[in-house]
């Protein structure tokens, strides 16, 4: 599974904004995979930054 499905799954199960570091350690994923898979999803609009450095899936 890619890093950008493993965001989207995490933060879909979760259902509550993350910070990169909390979508890592449930997923078991390396930290610097996930911030380049935010920086991806940020870009295509999939996911949003409700606050700053916690992420959630774009409404």
């Amino acid at each position: 599974m890619e890093a950008t499905e493993v965001v989207l799954k995490t933060l879909r199960e979760t259902g509550k904004p993350m910070k990169a570091g909390e979508i890592a350690a449930q997923s078991g994923v390396d930290k610097a995979d996930i911030d380049k898979a935010i920086k991806k999803l940020k870009k295509e609009e999939k996911i949003s930054s409700p606050k700053v450095c916690y992420y959630e899936i774009s409404k």
